[in-house]
């Protein structure tokens, strides 16, 4: 089986977000994963979330990596890193329901099959892992489809 691993520089500001995303889907595309699959829908969401909790906690470049399988026809696990220069580790937060963020964490920790966070150099690497499927993960339906799901005691509601 192929790996193609891949990286973007991020700049510490909101607008790399969807740039992040494009660039996102572009690789995934390359890889054999449409646009519609369900993997890749899911994969770009926790793009959003990872990237955007760099950009607004850090205040500093970060780096964003896609370790994708080689061809369509490999049947295997895409792994998402995000790499910055703060040492603080990643924490899932409770906030009620009037609160407008807060919640990425646990919608990464619902929609990954796997997912974590590690000290490199100065700073930390906090990576997520699908395994790629027929069928969508349940949460990842929920997720699309505005439902409300509660994890762990904290509740998320995509929007």
């Amino acid at each position: 089986m192929q790996v193609l691993q891949v990286q973007l520089e991020i700049r510490p500001d909101p607008a790399e977000v969807g740039r992040a995303r494009r660039w996102a889907r572009s690789r995934l595309a390359g890889s054999g994963i449409a646009d519609d699959e369900p993997l890749a829908e899911t994969l770009i969401l926790l793009v959003s979330e990872l990237v955007t909790n760099a950009v607004v906690h850090t205040g500093c470049p970060a780096v964003l990596r896609l370790c994708l399988p080689g061809t369509a026809e490999d049947a295997a696990t895409v792994r998402l890193e995000v790499a910055d220069a703060s040492t603080r580790a990643p924490v899932p937060r409770c906030v009620d329901a009037a609160a407008t963020g807060g919640r990425g964490l646990a919608l990464v920790d619902g929609l990954a099959d796997r997912w974590g966070w590690s000290p490199e150099g100065a700073g930390k690497r906090i990576w997520c892992e699908l395994d790629r499927c027929d069928e969508p993960r349940e949460a990842a339906a929920a997720a699309f489809a505005g439902g409300l799901k509660a994890y762990e005691g904290l509740a998320f509601e995509a929007v």
